[in-house]
């Protein structure tokens, strides 16, 4: 039986996969690490949860974070956040800029990438830089 908590797919499955696919992922591994960041630093109560949640997650935010951490971006990751910030969406919300949305969809293609290859070490260390000046 396969363990999609753990689950490590090979850099050929992951080509298969598309930047939306990638991004699909990446956006609940974001979300999921965003969550439990908010949990262990004591944000976790009354209606104000889900608010912080969604200022984290929403593209403007993920725009700045992803631009936090592409100095230390390796090569191979650089051109999955570049694949995935030229995905084709046909969808931009009203709040972002075109370019916020990219940046947001590439990150969460890097994030889903990693999270699939099984580099949780490397997404939480990423997480971390991202989530540096929000304590």
């Amino acid at each position: 039986m396969e363990n999609y908590f753990a689950i490590t797919m090979t850099e050929d499955q992951l080509r298969a996969v598309s930047s939306i696919g990638l991004a699909h992922m990446g956006d609940a591994v974001f979300e999921i690490l965003v969550r439990t960041w908010l949990c262990a630093h004591g944000k976790a109560t009354g209606k104000g949860l889900h608010q912080a949640t969604i200022r984290l997650v929403c593209a403007e935010s993920q725009s700045e974070k992803a631009r936090r951490i592409l100095p230390l971006l390796t090569e191979e990751e650089l051109a999955v956040f570049k694949r995935g910030r030229n995905a084709q969406v046909h969808s931009i919300p009203g709040h972002a800029s075109r370019a916020q949305y990219g940046e947001a969809t590439a990150l969460e293609a890097l994030l889903g990438w990693l999270w699939l290859l099984g580099r949780r070490e490397r997404v939480n260390e990423l997480f971390c830089v991202m989530m540096e000046e929000a304590v």
